[in-house]
Parts: structure tokens; sequence; C-alpha cells
């Protein structure tokens, strides 16, 4: 028997491995905007076969260590951010319960639903609450500024923590 066949096999498998990886990223970034996918974890799954491939020779343990601190605080940005703008804004408890609620209504409704719902649950929450309008529409865009803030720290972290994936396989 030739080494041909094992080694047809062992690039078809380092190719497929590839493929998971590159789908992982791609999923993993469209992830850090819809919130139906879990977008940081997709990513730091997508790089850790990516430096698995290769047995960490490429990106070295330390470098996915870095990567996954990264992948860490994003993930905790993602459930802060909204969180703190609405407390700087002194939201009351059942604002918060409606910015989540509304969050979850939100997926169901697509991209503007991702993106106001939260704004809407948390005015009629702090509305239900308190029964100042204008106090419950200042809670709704201090608690979605801060989801958006989130989000779009969440995104430069994904790209962070791809350009640093990238840069150790490049090196």
């Amino acid at each position: 028997m030739t080494a041909e066949p094992f080694k047809r096999m062992v690039i078809m498998e380092t190719t497929l491995l590839w493929i998971l990886s590159v789908v992982l990223i791609v999923a993993g970034l469209a992830g850090t905007i819809l919130p139906v996918l879990p977008g940081t974890l997709l990513v730091w799954g997508g790089i850790v076969v990516g430096a698995w491939i290769d047995d960490f020779t490429r990106v070295s343990v330390t470098t996915v260590v870095v990567i996954t601190v990264l992948a860490l605080v994003a993930w905790a940005l993602d459930y802060v951010a909204g969180l703190l703008g609405a407390q700087r804004a002194g939201a009351s408890r059942q604002a918060l319960i409606g910015a989540a609620i509304g969050t979850v209504v939100g997926i169901f409704m697509g991209l503007v639903g991702v993106l106001f719902m939260p704004l809407v649950g948390a005015a009629v929450g702090e509305y239900l609450a308190r029964r100042d309008q204008w106090r419950a529409a200042k809670v709704g865009v201090a608690t979605w500024i801060g989801i958006m803030l989130g989000l779009l720290a969440k995104v430069v972290m994904a790209f962070m923590m791809l350009g640093i994936f990238v840069a150790a396989l490049l090196v």
C-alpha cells in the first residue's frame, strides 16, 4: 500500500477543518450583530479549530489564551453594556426587565426589532414603574445607547480576535 491515499485523506481532512474554521468565524462575525447566534463564541471556536489544525504550531496556545480573554471580555460587554446605560439613567428594575423582554421579542422581528425593541421594552418598563413618559424615554434611549456601544465593542473585539489569529498564521 502506498502513502498516496493516506496523503489525500490527510489533505481532505485538513481542508474540511479549514472550511469548518472559516464557517465558524464568518457565522460568528454575523452573530456579533444578530443575537440569535453566539457570535463571539463562534469566532473563538473557529480560531481554536484553526489553531488545532497544525497542533498550535503557528497559532500558539499563548495566542489562543489571549484570544480567549478577548472573547470573554466581549461576551461580558454584551451583557453589561445595556445594563450600564440603563443604570446610568437611573432605570428601575421594571425597565431592566422590559429591556430584556424587548431583546427577546426583537429577535423574532428581524434586525430592526433587535436594534429597537430593547429601547421600547426599557421605556415601557420604566413608564409602568414611574408613570413619567419623559423619564421612560430617557431610560429607553440610555439603554439603547448602552446596547449599541456594547454591540460596537463586541464587533471591534471580534475583529481584533480575528486579526491576532490571521497575524499568527502569517508570521
